[in-house]
Parts: structure tokens; sequence; C-alpha cells
């Protein structure tokens, strides 16, 4: 067997022909072999975007009221580490390859089960949840619902947080599509919550069929702006004078009140007081998503890769005040809207550097030519440049920008992973 996380990561990604593959059944034979590993409490949280900020700000309350937990996300910006978080802290090496190995065991005992990365990933978190005694498991779906290895679990709570067009190839090409895929993460009689506007008829239909118990925004909890405060109304109960999430961004309110709604459904087994909820919102921390680097220019960092999250950014950009210019560092895979992220935020740009991630993703990276292209069509002849990578792009968009600019890398997590590395901010 593998003996260092590295030699692991190299080796789960090998044992299965395809990087993603839908379905349940192989990995829920793993599961039962490695005897059905799970947190006392599991939250699976679901949605096109926003769902990794509304886990972060379930982690950092609930580590605050002085619960145990476990935080699965997907995928990493930097470290493979960042997947799997016990108390707010990424798990050890040394515990990560513990698991794998339980898995590797399990897996080849009789039949050969083989499994993706994600599955093997999967797996490995809700092992060490259960091995780390953790009160509660906070579960990030990785794509879609209905065939996403975290579907597994039947979760305590359920929320999808947003739908929209994004991998219409694997979960349909209307938001009526998506928003079923996503709705399998419900279960019958158990908290199922929508956290957007508008919910689409079939997420309803479906939470409807199975006897969920469904939690609209809007309709079975809202939330109100107020000068420099917020607050929630749940079905129950209510908070107020809540202060603004670390995160920025005015669409967290959204995300944080999702968060207050799984809250007020779990508060009998997962009591928080309100300082738990204060706290766990001023000290919440989700790298890579409207984070602002200390220093002049200001640096953002934002990992938004399809139109409606490119829409929430562009919103974003528009509430940080004044810079004399915005210089992009771009990169973004091919298989994702690029026309529409470009259309979306173009007017918040004055001058684009843009590299390839080939490097990073393989075939499913957009080359810089073809980036350039479309920035073209888009009438933006002049205002990009190309470079080499997305660190040689970053470095090119600091020497040209003065103190009271503002530089910001977006497109995809990889992106923002080398940005980060090019910033020294990891």
């Amino acid at each position: 067997m593998p003996n260092t996380l590295d030699e692991w990561l190299d080796y789960i990604g090998r044992q299965h022909s395809a990087e993603i593959v839908m379905g349940l059944d192989r990995v829920r034979e793993v599961w039962r072999r490695m005897g059905r590993p799970k947190a006392p409490i599991n939250i699976i949280v679901g949605g096109t975007n926003g769902k990794g900020s509304t886990c972060a700000m379930l982690e950092s309350i609930l580590h605050i009221g002085g619960f145990k937990t476990g935080f699965y996300s997907s995928p990493h910006l930097v470290r493979y580490n960042e997947r799997v978080r016990l108390d707010c802290t990424e798990a050890e090496d040394s515990l990560l390859t513990e698991s794998f190995a339980a898995i590797e065991l399990a897996r080849t005992e009789g039949e050969v089960v083989p499994l993706t990365y994600f599955e093997f990933a999967t797996l490995s978190a809700l092992w060490i949840f259960r091995e780390q005694q953790c009160d509660v498991a906070i579960l990030e779906v990785g794509l879609g619902g209905r065939l996403d290895a975290v579907n597994i679990v039947d979760a305590d709570v359920s929320v999808v947080v947003s739908v929209d067009l994004d991998h219409q190839s694997y979960l349909g090409d209307t938001r009526e599509k998506i928003a079923i895929e996503k709705a399998h993460i419900y279960r019958q009689g158990r908290p199922a919550i929508f956290a957007d506007t508008d919910a689409p008829q079939s997420l309803i239909n479906h939470a409807i069929a199975i006897g969920a118990d469904l939690c609209l925004l809007g309709r079975d909890f809202r939330y109100q702006r107020m000068d420099g405060q917020w607050q929630f109304q749940g079905r129950d109960s209510s908070r107020h004078s809540l202060p603004y999430p670390a995160l920025r961004g005015g669409y967290q309110l959204k995300n944080a009140s999702a968060a207050l709604g799984v809250l007020e459904a779990l508060q009998p087994r997962l009591p928080v007081t309100q300082n738990h909820v204060k706290r766990g919102l001023l000290e919440v921390v989700w790298p890579g998503r409207m984070q602002v680097l200390p220093g002049r220019p200001a640096v953002v960092l934002d990992v938004a890769h399809n139109p409606h999250a490119a829409r929430a950014l562009h919103d974003a950009l528009g509430t940080m005040g004044f810079y004399q210019n915005t210089y992009a560092v771009f990169g973004m895979l091919k298989d994702k809207d690029i026309d529409a992220v470009i259309d979306i935020i173009k007017d918040r740009i004055d001058h684009w550097f843009i590299a390839g991630l080939e490097v990073q993703a393989g075939e499913r990276g957009a080359s810089a030519t073809q980036l350039s292209a479309k920035l073209a069509a888009h009438g933006l002849e002049g205002r990009f440049s190309m470079h080499v990578s997305i660190g040689k792009a970053f470095e090119a968009a600091r020497e040209r920008a003065g103190p009271d600019d503002r530089i910001l890398a977006f497109g995809s997590f990889y992106t923002v992973a080398e940005a980060m590395k090019a910033a020294k901010a990891v």
C-alpha cells in the first residue's frame, strides 16, 4: 500500500478510468463493508453556488457552540487536507492516509470495487468523522445531489442553497431539471430547506412526493437587512441584531439565513445561543470566496466560474468602494459558460491578464488562445494580455497596478489557487 499522503492521492486517482461517474451502487457497497461510518448528526448542503459558504458558517457557529464538528468540502484550493476539517482545522496527513487504508481494505475484500477520486474522498471523510467522534458532520455535495457520493448518507437536515445552470452535461440543461437532481438530498419526514428565491416547481414537487418537511426562503423563513446589522425570522424563532458575516458580498446573508434555518431545525439536538451565532458569523473563514487580501493594491480572490456566481461577484465588486482600475487575472475551464461569465463581469474590469489552465486541469482547461478569442468577440480587443501561467499573469497585474487599483483573480478554483501561491497567501 502507499505510505505518504501524496502517494495515496496518486494511487486513488488511478483506481477508476473516469474522473466522474454518477451513481451510488459502488460507493454504497464499500461504505457498507466499512460498517457505514458517519457522525451522529449529518447536515448535507447542495446547490449551484453558496453551499461552501453556508457550510463554513454552520461549522463556525457550531464549533464556537462547543460541538465537535466535521466539515467535508470539495474541491480544495491548494492542499488536499482542506477537504476534511475537524473543529475548523485541516485533517493531518496521518489521519487521511489511515482512512484511505481502511477504504482500500474494504473495497478489495472479495470482489474489488473501483472507486473514483471523489468517492474515496467522501468515504475518507465519513470514516474520519466517526473515528474522531464528531458530534455533527457538515457535508458539501460535490455535483448535483441524486447521484453524488455524499447522498449515501441520510441527512438529518438537507439544504439546497441555490439552483442555476452549471454542469449541464451531467444535470440537465434547464433549471427545473437541475433542481430535481439537487432535491434528491431531501429525506422523508426531515427538514428540507431551499434558500433561494423562485423555488423550482420540480424541487417543490419532489419534496412533497417524498414527504419531506419543505422549508422555503420567503415563506417559512426570511432575513431583513438593517442599518449595520440584520435579522432572521424562522418558523418558530427569530434572531435580531445580527452582525454581517465576515464573508464579503451581500449574497452571504442568504447563505447565512440558510445556516440559521438549519440551526433552528436542529436546535433541540444542537442548541446554540445568540452569542454563538454572532461570534460564528464574525469569525467564519472560507478562502477564495470574495476574499480580500490585506495591503495595497487590493487583491480579490473569487472562484466564480458560472453565470450565477459571476452575477454575485459583479454585485459584490460594486459595493467595495472606488478603485481607479480593476485588473483581472483570469482563467477558466472550457466546459464552463465562458461567454456568459465575460459578458456579466466585463464592465467591472479595465484590463484582463489571461492564462490557460491546461497544466492544472488537463483537457478541461481553456487555453490562453481560446480565452483571448472569447474576449475579442466581446469587443475587448486591446484590453487583455496573454501569459504563460496564472502566476505570471498575477505578477504582471501586480507590476501594473498602483496602490489605488484592484486586482481580481477569478474564473476557477485552479485560477484562485495559482493566484494564492503567487500572492504568497498560502
